[in-house]
């Protein structure tokens, strides 16, 4: 039992609410595609109990809870992360398990990026008698399902820049000082560990083939934690230029996508030949584990069409990819306006003017950062900035605070 007595209810609220985002924080990894949600139900100041919710499971953080706490539940508050559901789908609503315990108030987070339940789950509480507070650390439960609020409002996968550089902005020495297959890390140990950890957090990673050929990058998931899913690897690779020896390849399980621009349909003299060639190529890939797609490109493009990549992959499920790539392809990435977040980390040391560039041209609209945090890795920092809000604008929900 925790004595709160002295703090004030909304100080109460953070505090146990504190606690549910933690739980939620262990869905990731796990709950996608649905969203991390974390439940702890309180009783006189006493946790009986909690829950976070794996997609595997199917139960809902609520659902586990109440389970939990068991008779316990009746008259006690429950804190959750995201607005209770009041819809069925693999499951039924959360709303009406919260009703049917007989819990006395419900604390919510943050309501449902969802803009056909938006508020529809705290409204049939309400309509129950269960006296409702929403907003208790309400940016922190956003940040954690920034990803699932953008694609299930828009079909689309979050997208985050990530990338290490020299603080006068260079991300590689220049090619001709450099190892073939060598990697040439700018960072210390502690960014290259948050990195992974980053990589945890998505579904998928996007490369381009020149980082591959530099690199002979690995782009896994080294973090240790679980994860439901393998991390998609996904390689725009317009000429289908990928060596079957790349670690990519030699790894591939079933978790390696590349994206080419029509290889097999080849015109002019060598039609034949050509085709024949990138046929073999996409056997041999396919043998090894590896998937081929072919996107088309935009007219007077030569990559693949990125808006179309992303809607394909939103498809597959995937509601969140981190760019780790050359300048080339984060530029085109910032030039189509579909970057949700940057996650920059800077080492102290500089490059000077021959070194590649975090972009190799600037944008046509420039993109503008709507919040940002610095974030301290051993000897280096980083800055993690967001472009845009998926979060619906409107609200129109009563008593969002004490």
């Amino acid at each position: 039992m925790v004595d709160l007595s002295s703090k004030s209810p909304e100080s109460r609220h953070e505090h146990w609410m504190a606690q549910a985002l933690t739980l939620a924080g262990r869905g990731v990894g796990l709950a996608s595609p649905n969203p991390t949600v974390g439940c702890v139900i309180v009783q006189d100041g006493r946790l009986i109990g909690t829950g976070f919710h794996e997609y595997e499971r199917r139960d809902h953080a609520e659902v586990v809870a109440l389970r939990e706490a068991g008779e316990l539940a009746r008259g006690a508050t429950a804190y959750v992360t995201l607005e209770p559901c009041s819809h069925y789908g693999r499951t039924g609503p959360c709303a009406d398990a919260l009703i049917a315990a007989g819990v006395g108030s419900v604390v919510v987070a943050t309501a449902d990026a969802n803009p056909t339940v938006h508020g529809r789950g705290m409204e049939r509480l309400r309509q129950a008698g269960i006296d409702v507070t929403v907003g208790i650390l309400e940016t922190s439960a956003r940040r954690l399902n920034d990803a699932f609020a953008k694609y299930i409002s828009t079909g689309f996968p979050y997208v985050t820049i990530k990338s290490a550089m020299t603080l006068d902005g260079r991300i590689a020495p220049p090619a001709s000082s450099r190892i073939r297959g060598e990697i040439a890390w700018i960072t210390g140990p502690e960014s290259r560990q948050q990195v992974q950890l980053l990589r945890h957090s998505v579904d998928a990673v996007i490369t381009g083939i020149g980082t591959v050929l530099s690199d002979d990058p690995l782009l896994t998931d080294r973090s240790g934690l679980p994860r439901r899913r393998p991390l998609l690897r996904i390689v725009l690779d317009s000429e289908l230029r990928l060596p079957l020896e790349s670690k990519l390849v030699q790894s591939a399980k079933d978790d390696l996508l590349v994206i080419c621009t029509n290889p097999c349909l080849q015109t002019g003299a060598h039609a034949s030949a050509n085709s024949q060639i990138h046929e073999q190529r996409i056997a041999a890939l396919a043998a090894a584990g590896v998937t081929v797609k072919q996107i088309i490109p935009d007219p007077g493009k030569t990559s693949p069409a990125l808006p179309e990549l992303l809607r394909q992959l939103g498809e597959m499920q995937i509601t969140s990819v981190m760019v780790e790539a050359g300048s080339g392809v984060n530029a085109s990435f910032l030039d189509a306006a579909l970057v949700d977040r940057l996650f920059l980390f800077y080492a102290p040391s500089m490059l000077g003017a021959d070194g590649l560039p975090l972009i190799e041209k600037a944008p046509s609209q420039k993109p503008g950062v709507r919040d940002f945090t610095l974030h301290r890795y051993g000897s280096d920092f980083a800055f993690e900035g967001r472009l845009t809000d998926p979060w619906p604008v409107q609200s129109n929900l009563p008593d969002r605070l004490l």
